[in-house]
């Protein structure tokens, strides 16, 4: 069994990869349960704003695991107060821009891991470039392809862990940021319907 002090200087680039590794899973599968369902509860949303724009405020949708439902508690709290057009369309978006950066955490670590697992990759291969040159210089002359065969294999092998582990990091931010886009999507629908049908009821107030 080969020992970390068997790769020499892959040895270190390869812990910290694999560290890389584990707090990108980590990072990946907390965001991926945190953002399950983001767009669950829609039906509901959408019965409420009808009877919204038929005049009739009624209950909001009192869902607030998902940043949708937030949002639409929220705007029932502010409509119950009978709060101006402009000020719940204000509040509204900032509470949904709080939302968004909410969702997107961790995304940011994930694509910063994608970009940095190749790099110390690289860098493990030309450690071990120039460990291999280094032991055919001191052969003198007796060195054999062994001496430098090892090297190379170690210093390849740095490179294709640095892809092990960037490619899935991309991959995970790719499907964390779906769904942040989706959350988006329906908050903002949301947030222009519900102000759209305050609007209306402002227009019909005498």
């Amino acid at each position: 069994m080969i020992g970390i002090q068997d790769l020499g200087t892959a040895g270190p680039v390869l812990l910290v990869l694999a560290a890389l590794s584990l707090l990108s899973v980590a990072v990946f599968l907390a965001r991926l349960i945190d953002l399950r369902g983001v767009t669950r509860g829609q039906g509901a949303r959408d019965g409420w704003i009808d009877t919204l724009e038929r005049g009739d405020a009624g209950d909001s949708p009192n869902d607030t695991r998902t940043p949708a439902g937030r949002v639409a508690a929220r705007a029932g709290d502010l409509l119950r107060r009978r709060v101006p057009a402009a000020v719940l369309s204000a509040d509204l978006e900032q509470l949904g821009n709080a939302e968004v950066r909410r969702m997107g955490r961790g995304i940011r670590l994930l694509e910063l891991v994608g970009m940095i697992a190749p790099l110390l990759g690289l860098l493990g291969t030309v450690l071990g470039m120039i460990q291999s040159f280094r032991s055919l210089e001191m052969a003198e002359g007796a060195a054999n392809a062994s001496i430098l065969a090892g090297g190379i294999w170690q210093a390849l092998l740095t490179t294709a862990a640095g892809l092990v582990v960037a490619i899935p990091a991309v991959i995970g931010a790719a499907i964390l940021q779906a769904r942040v886009e989706a959350g988006t999507s329906e908050m903002e629908r949301l947030i222009g319907r519900v102000s759209l049908a305050r609007g209306l009821r402002d227009e019909d107030t005498p």
